[in-house]
């Protein structure tokens, strides 16, 4: 039939929708609930703008979709600990576990297998091996430098990131060392570059300062290379926020924060960013890159996805962001009482911090979103 043109056109017309009257070529009346007329450009009688028919099957969803996940996409954080043929289940995160080595090896292998291309390790700390000072960060024979040697040993192609940040490792569950109740920020950094460094001779592929002091990352940049690991990455928490979200990942590695008020405690203010700020980040940002920062990251994710949106706008440095435990409780939580469906959210969130910018994500539904994607 000739459409508008007066050219023959083979697509069938849909039919009018209810409340719509064709008035003449190249026009449609749009009839209101309240009864009044809207006027719109048509084509042969119909409303020539629709963009629900990008919409109408998946077939087509998919051709248009302006944002992807893959595999490739997630950063599986996995808590390590002591023994053999540990299991340990973490109660405020559903199956979330801490591992003991020969448990993550096996794990380590499954991500492997998915196309997961890195597992971030968090050691489980026994109590008696932490200290005011933290000098269990700096044994090379300590948890996670031997849970890096297992890893690369057993998959040398799975990229392992390493926490380079003191809390675990402390008494006091604080990122740095505390004199007369406040963080000291330059001698914190020492001890964080004989962290990454003994880290990065037990392997560590890609080393992550989350301990948010001043001057770390170059610091660690220097240390990295005079010791010879000049192509050791450094994934920056560039803006790690002084976040509520945090509680159950204190709860897995054991690294509440126990100093009192009266000695500054309760809270990590004094380092972490403070959520009122966005500015901030990017001069963090700004200051890690200028440091020698490989990649960056934002944490928590999905309350800061302005922050990680400005971030890879501004710098278009490779980017990630961290669903961190709060997240995925609020998820599984939700999902247990039947408010979520926990498949469909898991999937939209991560997707998220993909239409955000970020360039991967760090999430505890690491296994169970390579899994979905792969039945696509």
């Amino acid at each position: 039939m000739p459409d508008a043109t007066g050219k023959s056109s083979d697509l069938p017309h849909a039919p009018a929708e209810k409340g719509q009257t064709a008035q003449k070529c190249g026009e449609t009346l749009l009839k209101t609930p309240m009864g009044q007329a809207i006027r719109t450009p048509a084509i042969g009688g119909f409303q020539r703008i629709r963009p629900r028919r990008n919409r109408v099957n998946a077939a087509t969803r998919q051709m248009v979709a302006e944002t992807r996940l893959d595999v490739s996409d997630l950063i599986w954080p996995v808590f390590v600990c002591e023994g053999q043929n540990v299991c340990q289940p973490i109660p405020s995160m559903k199956n979330v576990n801490r591992l003991s080595l020969d448990r993550l090896v096996a794990a380590a292998k499954q991500a492997a297998d998915l196309g997961i291309p890195a597992i971030a390790l968090f050691p489980a700390i026994e109590a008696a091996q932490k200290t005011d000072t933290a000098e269990e960060a700096i044994n090379p024979d300590n948890l996670i430098c031997r849970a890096v040697a297992a890893l690369k040993k057993a998959q040398p192609d799975l990229n392992v990131i390493c926490d380079v940040a003191l809390d675990p490792y402390t008494t006091h569950g604080h990122d740095g060392l505390v004199r007369d109740g406040y963080v000291v920020n330059d001698e914190t950094v020492a001890m964080l570059c004989h962290q990454a460094v003994v880290q990065a001779e037990a392997g560590c592929d890609i080393l992550a300062p989350s301990d948010m002091m001043d001057g770390r990352v170059g610091a660690i940049r220097q240390s990295l290379d005079e010791a010879g690991f000049v192509n050791a990455r450094i994934m920056s928490y560039t803006a790690k926020y002084a976040s509520a979200f945090y509680g159950p990942f204190r709860e897995a590695v054991g690294s509440h924060p126990t100093l009192t008020k009266a000695q500054g405690g309760f809270h990590k203010r004094g380092y972490q960013m403070d959520p009122a700020n966005s500015h901030e980040a990017l001069r963090e940002a700004s200051l890690d890159i200028a440091e020698g920062a490989d990649m960056l990251i934002v944490k928590p994710g999905m309350p800061y996805l302005d922050i990680l949106y400005r971030l890879k706008e501004d710098f278009k440095m490779p980017t990630f962001a961290y669903q961190v435990s709060g997240e995925y409780a609020m998820l599984t939580l939700a999902a247990e009482q039947g408010i979520l469906d926990l498949p469909s959210a898991m999937m939209e969130s991560l997707l998220a911090f993909k239409r955000a910018g970020a360039d991967g994500i760090w999430t505890y539904f690491a296994i169970e979103a390579a899994e979905a994607l792969l039945k696509r």
